[in-house]
């Protein structure tokens, strides 16, 4: 899950993106209003994180501009601004969730995760607990189980299993894995994505279940894909 922070106080900004890689996400930061335009013109977010008040203006506007585009990312504004005006206009203006600072990061985290899950639910709402085969990931608890064995994944581990149970019996290419799991300072070509894949295999243990097919990228399921090649890569 990817998601965009736009902060120009440079130390919250580090604290927030920090934060939220920490619970797993990919998250790129910037710190005003033209530089969120041009990142969310070229990436597709599943939620961006905004300051009100930004060298540009406030944010809202720009929001409010987008949303009349017909833009539909939710939006978390983040702002000292607390009146209960501000926090309606806020929501008139295109957003979708409002916290006041100061704020509880466990809390900033919870409501960018739940914003993020509605925007990635472009069909039915997703199930709560995903199985493929014998795995089980619970995703509200982020606990994984394998034939009922509780597993220790790191956050990332967790984001790109969740990524691929979603997607379970599809074929997911690195770009894609990049572009969701992983932030705009990794490297397209990088060997990120082979390298945490053979964790992950390492850590559910067998029978396989994550098979690379060749010059695509990998698949979730109990069988490869029809010209897969289970070698562990990178």
């Amino acid at each position: 899950m990817k998601v965009l922070v736009v902060e120009d106080d440079a130390d919250l900004g580090y604290a927030v993106a920090a934060a939220l890689r920490g619970a797993g996400l990919a998250v790129d930061l910037v710190g005003d209003i033209p530089a969120a335009d041009e990142a969310v013109l070229i990436n597709a977010y599943a939620c961006v994180v905004f300051d009100r008040m930004l060298p540009a203006g406030d944010s809202v506007e720009y929001v409010a501009e987008r949303r009349r585009q017909g833009w539909t990312t939710p939006v978390l504004f983040l702002t000292a601004r607390d009146s209960v005006a501000d926090r309606v206009a806020g929501f008139e203006h295109g957003g979708d969730d409002y916290l006041v600072k100061p704020f509880a990061v466990a809390e900033l985290v919870a409501r960018v995760l739940s914003l993020g899950r509605r925007s990635l639910a472009s069909g039915p709402p997703a199930a709560p607990v995903l199985r493929v085969a014998d795995l089980e990931i619970d995703v509200p608890r982020r606990q994984v189980r394998r034939s009922g064995v509780l597993l220790t994944l790191t956050a990332k581990e967790f984001a790109v299993l969740e990524l691929f149970a979603n997607h379970a019996g599809e074929v997911i290419s690195r770009s894609t894995l990049i572009e969701h799991c992983w932030d705009a300072m990794a490297e397209p070509m990088s060997n990120v994505v082979d390298v945490l894949v053979r964790q992950l295999r390492r850590k559910l243990g067998g029978p396989q279940l994550i098979h690379t097919v060749r010059g695509a990228g990998y698949l979730l399921g109990d069988d490869p894909a029809e010209g897969a090649d289970d070698r562990i890569v990178g």
